[in-house]
């Protein structure tokens, strides 16, 4: 929580800085520009302005409105990311349900980062640098890459010669950003690990992954009892195979059972199991009974 507390008034200080005329930053060469790229900055709403060429215009209202509950509920987890116009005058580059949602529940400021001219070659150094860092939560360092990718359009590959790191241990971090925002706060606030919150990734469905994540914290399960809990899970999900059909039994009649009776010339015993199979006796009282009936059945 302290964390949290510190990076949002580092946030405040860095907006304050920002609506200082003297120090009106429009470019990667002036002065306190290192403050501002890869940073977050608490920014006013009011000085946002939407793409004009964003090209996606309608937003699923019900969506909207479970974000902007979450958001409510947990703060914006992902910050939005803005490009400077002019003094005090930003343009939204990416997170438009993050800035509506925002709007929605009566926030005046939302976090973002902020671009300005020039900065590509100081994002990315600015960012490499970030995810060395040590005291980075997974989440952070996950958000960190996902810039990369989304405003310097490096490649999984890039990046993985970037940073020193080998490319499926960046895909791993990437797929933390699929978890539910409260687990992601879950994984952030140090209530769960990354290997929790690997395995709980596995499942698709954002209902089942909070409540796995409930039981992963009131029962203080450990990573391999949450992967188990996940397989069980996908094993229930199986369709089970269907067993062989059972043959239907039926009865034999009395009148039936004494034909064989009538044939033979003695009292043959016919059995029905509940499969439908069964078995026919034809008791003998001696060697000449037996060659007597073995000649009826050869005809």
């Amino acid at each position: 929580m302290a964390q949290a507390i510190k990076k949002q008034a580092l946030g405040r200080g860095l907006s304050a800085l920002l609506k200082d005329p003297e120090n009106d930053i429009k470019s990667v060469n002036d002065k306190n520009a290192d403050k501002v790229v890869g940073n977050i900055i608490e920014l006013e709403i009011n000085a946002i302005e939407i793409n004009p060429f964003q090209p996606r215009s309608n937003f699923n209202e019900e969506s909207l409105r479970e974000l902007a509950t979450s958001i409510k509920e947990l703060g914006v987890i992902q910050p939005i990311t803005v490009r400077k116009l002019d003094f005090n005058k930003y343009q939204l580059i990416s997170g438009e349900r993050r800035l509506r949602a925002s709007t929605l529940v009566g926030l005046t400021t939302v976090p973002a980062y902020i671009r300005i001219a020039n900065d590509n070659e100081s994002l990315v150094m600015a960012l490499v640098e970030n995810i060395q860092r040590h005291d980075l939560d997974p989440i952070e360092i996950a958000l960190s890459y996902q810039r990369l990718i989304d405003e310097i359009q490096l490649t999984q590959e890039q990046m993985s010669e970037r940073v020193g790191k080998k490319r499926s241990t960046i895909a791993n971090y990437l797929r933390l950003l699929k978890l539910d925002p409260i687990i992601q706060t879950g994984i952030r606030d140090g209530f769960i690990s990354m290997g929790h919150g690997r395995a709980i990734i596995n499942i698709e469905d954002l209902d089942i992954q909070t409540d796995i994540y409930q039981k992963i914290v009131s029962q203080n399960l450990s990573v391999r009892d949450t992967e188990a809990l996940v397989k069980n899970y996908q094993e229930s999900l199986k369709p089970k195979p269907a067993g062989k059909p059972k043959a239907a039994s039926f009865e034999v009649a009395e009148t039936q059972k004494s034909t064989f009776t009538n044939y033979f010339g003695t009292k043959v015993d016919v059995k029905v199991a509940g499969n439908g199979k069964g078995k026919i006796t034809i008791p003998f009282h001696s060697e000449e009974d037996f060659n007597r009936i073995i000649k009826l059945i050869n005809g």
